[in-house]
């Protein structure tokens, strides 16, 4: 994933934000939302694009957008530079391969320690119970 190349290919859009901020609320547009277009990306490769589509179809739009949005701060520069973050962080993220898990059996120390501590457990837990009488 070429990063330079992907904020380039990033589309920015300010628009008015909610929240606290009294009359500056109403008059800047201090809220950004970026979208990024999976499909025609060319700083992805197609395999990448597939893994994306696969480990994160609820934040992509029907016609292969991806788009966050912030207005945590009442600066437009901040919250550019926030959700540009966020959104490399976020392909980042899905796009790793996760090891295959190698199944293992455990060592026979282990085993014996666990069959050891039962047992000791078992005859705790029956030094307890009252004595039959018959």
């Amino acid at each position: 994933m070429n990063t330079e190349h992907l904020i380039s290919e990033l589309n920015f859009k300010a628009v008015r934000s909610s929240g606290p901020g009294g009359q500056h609320v109403n008059k800047t547009a201090s809220k950004v939302e970026v979208s990024f277009d999976l499909e025609n990306s060319h700083s992805l490769s197609e395999i990448e694009k597939e893994r994306l589509r696969n480990k994160i179809p609820t934040k992509i739009s029907s016609e292969g957008i991806i788009t966050l949005q912030c207005g945590e701060t009442r600066s437009q520069h901040k919250n550019k530079a926030i959700v540009i973050e966020r959104l490399i962080a976020l392909l980042q993220q899905n796009l790793k391969v996760a090891k295959p898990r190698k199944k293992t059996k455990p060592s026979k120390g282990a085993i014996e320690k666990r069959l050891k501590s039962k047992k000791e457990n078992a005859l705790r837990k029956s030094s307890r119970k009252p004595p039959k009488i018959e």
